[in-house]
């Protein structure tokens, strides 16, 4: 997918490019996902000094749904920017963002980040057909990662279709009691299935483990 992502980057007039799919599991847990195109020395900068805690690309994909220029952006704190500078020196000295919005709302976050060293590089009369065509590859990438880690928890929890039956009985609602009178089966051997799907996700509970289910896409 890199050699792809990177032709579709320069295709794009832009000399680098960045695409990261965030994923917040519960309270606890946040599942990254990206595709570098670009000086690998920021890939290495932003994973080292935890970047991703204060990413003005993320915090606005996070809230907006339209594309953007970087030097629109307001950065709300000392650390964004230090980010926004750290990010021009590799490469990001102007920057254009489309996010690619997720129909779980805040819990799924994903952004398509295009640079170049050129300050005023999305600039003019080019600028509204790029910014048309990002938003088409961010949503493509978004849509393309979301189905990787979707098939990903598939096969690493080795969820069955009767697991997904029940995560979907949890979500409509539906207690043990009621769910095991249509499966003739005793509210505690439904529990006891449950126990397992949990188990399987590492989720502390039933309703986190239909929450989790939900979030990939497998509900």
């Amino acid at each position: 997918m890199i050699p792809l992502f990177r032709e579709a980057v320069v295709s794009l007039g832009a000399d680098a490019g960045v695409f990261m799919s965030c994923l917040r599991d519960d309270a606890t847990r946040t599942s990254f996902r990206s595709l570098w195109a670009c000086d690998p020395a920021w890939a290495a900068d932003y994973a080292f000094h935890r970047r991703y805690e204060h990413d003005p690309w993320l915090r606005y994909a996070s809230s907006e749904a339209e594309p953007t220029r970087s030097n629109h952006l307001i950065c709300s704190s000392p650390e964004e920017i230090a980010f926004m500078r750290a990010a021009a020196e590799h490469g990001f000295a102007s920057a254009l963002i489309a996010p690619a919005p997720s129909s779980v709302g805040l819990s799924r976050v994903a952004v398509l980040c295009l640079g170049s060293t050129d300050p005023e590089r999305f600039e003019g009369e080019k600028y509204p057909q790029v910014r048309v065509l990002s938003r088409a590859l961010s949503m493509e990438l978004h849509y393309a990662i979301a189905k990787f880690m979707r098939e990903e928890l598939l096969r690493g929890a080795s969820l069955t279709e009767a697991d997904l039956h029940l995560l979907r009985c949890e979500a409509a609602g539906h207690s043990s009691k009621v769910i095991g009178a249509a499966m003739n089966l005793e509210a505690k051997t439904i529990d006891s299935r449950f126990q397992r799907i949990n188990a399987k996700l590492g989720a502390p509970d039933r309703r986190t483990s239909s929450r989790i289910a939900r979030l990939y896409g497998l509900l």
